[in-house]
């Protein structure tokens, strides 16, 4: 038994290598999609299992499951081979064996104590580009895997600490940016060794059995803080379902079915009646399905600790070869756009359950668009970026208004960075009025983006979400917006046939692409918010008086205050609707 001082004072040391790491990769990346979004993530790994013992704060979550998943692959790899040493580092970015899609490069590395294998450590990263159909890789009308990028097995980089250059070359030889790549992979490399460094200087400091015993201990509380949670839940099958757009290639929704059952201090995610898989790239991998309800448990349980304590109580049920479980060579390059659905459903499912813990939906989707082209001096150029909307209404006020996806903790690209690294020019980057759900908390603002081109030419795709069902709230709030993509060409504006997925869009230099985000769901009815806060909201822009009328029933006159016959009139008819209906 660990002392809680020393349990706690080795539980900060270690999340400091893991942060300290994920500081190294992002400081020396040469991708945006790394240095200044953050999309990546670095942990500490069981010896035997490959289970999450520790993970950086400032990666994403959604990697916390998911390198778990890497971690046992390249463990399952060593003992068939049984050739693993000292000074190997293994790479892969398999999306079926431990990985999410081919853009996240995965580097694992035993860390030794002598001649055994103290635990590994572990290093993600989002490519640049890495091949495939599109550049950027987010391949909205990908079939196969094939079209999506290259696809690297586990193998090793480095044997003994001898770098495998040819491994190297393969990789570079595949990237439009193979400056890019180099400057990443080297990143994580240094990663790696500096996190072998830090473990090794605590184990030197308190020795390897007081710091084994502390990893356990942390992993057994999370475990029984997470059983505490469920405990105190209704027993029961709460249920939600929502839908995909399309997937890609055929115009027809994509059904995801949640059953959340809880008994005692156990539950079960039961994702039975989802859609089969399907054609298109929204596929996802059953070991990402699972990362992704750890996500969504963090996110309504934020106390338990980040390990994979966090997962013991929960069981799941995920169909074979549904959309959710996936295998080889189904396409899977925008898994994004699930794994949000994913925590959606839970969202909406806990709401009866436990509705001062859960909140109106985020505006799920990260709208990953890509304009690429050539310089005047011939040199290749991708901007790839993802973009905010709004986060969901909640117990305790309104959502966040052009936050990032509810999957990580990374940050929107600055359009500084954008714009000087690209040629391309912001002519709008600003909040957008009425795109936040109505509710007693209303769902916080989605963004419009509208970019320009300055370069000749260029070629566009956009890879998104919500545009044929919003972002719904919860206990009686309101959807928000739909999302939006539009693109100039000599005819007018122009939208993508299947909502807001669409390769192969030609620009010339002065037009432009729009994109409109969704905001947020409501969380609770929308009369029962104070008519000063609807008030506030007509005056920052947030809501339009048309809005504030027709969601909350507050009316305000040319002077922009309440007009307070009209608005008791107004509310006791929306009352009435809302009673009948």
């Amino acid at each position: 038994m660990i002392d809680p001082v020393t349990l706690a004072v080795l539980n900060g040391r270690l999340e400091q290598i893991a942060d300290e790491m994920d500081a190294t990769l992002f400081r020396s990346a040469f991708n945006p999609i790394i240095a200044e979004a953050h999309d990546a993530s670095h942990g500490l790994y069981d010896s035997l299992t490959g289970e999450t013992l520790v993970q950086g704060k400032s990666g994403l979550p959604i990697f916390v499951g998911a390198m778990s998943f890497a971690v046992k692959a390249v463990i399952e790899k060593s003992n068939i081979d049984g050739d693993m040493k000292d000074g190997d580092v293994y790479i892969f970015n398999d999306p079926y064996d431990g990985g999410t899609h081919l853009s996240d490069f995965r580097l694992v590395k035993p860390v030794y104590r002598g001649e055994s294998v103290f635990c590994f450590i572990a290093s993600v990263g989002h490519y640049h580009d890495i091949g495939g159909n599109v550049p950027g890789n987010y391949n909205p009308a990908a079939t196969e895997s094939f079209q999506e990028g290259i696809l690297i097995p586990p193998v090793k980089l480095f044997e003994q600490g001898n770098l495998r250059q040819d491994i190297v070359d393969i990789m570079l030889a595949n990237s439009r940016l193979p400056g890019s790549l180099y400057g990443d992979l080297n990143g994580q490399i240094n990663a790696l060794e500096l996190g072998v460094n830090r473990i090794n200087e605590l184990l030197d400091e308190y020795g390897d059995g007081t710091v084994l015993n502390a990893m356990s201990e942390l992993r057994d509380r999370a475990s029984k803080l997470m059983r505490s949670y469920i405990e105190k839940l209704p027993d029961g099958i709460y249920e939600a379902n929502d839908w995909l757009d399309n997937d890609g290639i055929i115009d027809k929704s994509l059904k995801l079915t949640l059953k959340i059952h809880v008994a005692g201090n156990k539950m079960t995610l039961d994702f039975s009646g989802s859609s089969p898989a399907c054609i298109g790239p929204v596929n996802i991998s059953r070991s990402t399905t699972v990362a992704a309800c750890y996500v969504a448990m963090k996110h309504v349980f934020p106390e338990v600790p980040a390990n994979s304590g966090v997962l013991e109580p929960i069981s799941f049920i995920i169909p074979d070869d549904s959309i959710l479980a996936v295998k080889s060579p189904r396409p899977v390059g925008g898994y994004t756009e699930t794994i949000l659905r994913l925590i959606d459903l839970v969202f909406q499912a806990m709401a009866e359950a436990a509705p001062t813990l859960t909140n109106g939906c985020a505006y799920g989707t990260i709208n990953a668009l890509s304009l690429a082209g050539h310089r005047e001096d011939g040199g290749r150029w991708v901007m790839f970026s993802f973009f905010g909307g709004g986060h969901g209404g909640h117990p305790n006020g309104d959502g966040l208004s052009h936050g990032n996806a509810p999957i990580s903790t990374a940050t929107i690209p600055p359009l500084e960075i954008l714009e000087s690294a690209y040629p391309v020019m912001f002519r709008q980057w600003s909040l957008r009025t009425d795109s936040g759900g109505a509710g007693q908390y209303r769902g916080g603002l989605g963004a419009i983006y509208e970019i320009e081109l300055l370069e000749r030419e260029a070629e566009v795709f956009i890879f998104g979400e919500r545009a044929r069902h919003a972002p719904p709230g919860v206990l009686g709030g309101k959807s928000a917006a739909l999302n939006k993509f539009f693109f100039e060409q000599k005819e007018g504006d122009c939208t993508p046939p299947l909502g807001s997925k669409m390769v192969g869009i030609r620009l010339t230099r002065g037009q432009a692409v729009r994109l409109e985000s969704p905001g947020g769901g409501g969380y609770g009815e929308p009369l029962s918010r104070t008519m000063e806060a609807v008030l506030e909201d007509i005056r920052l822009g947030y809501v339009s008086p048309n809005a504030a009328r027709s969601d909350y029933g507050v009316v305000v006159d040319l002077e922009g205050k309440i007009d307070s016959i009209a608005t008791k009139k107004k509310r006791d008819q929306n009352l009435e609707i809302e009673t009948t209906s």
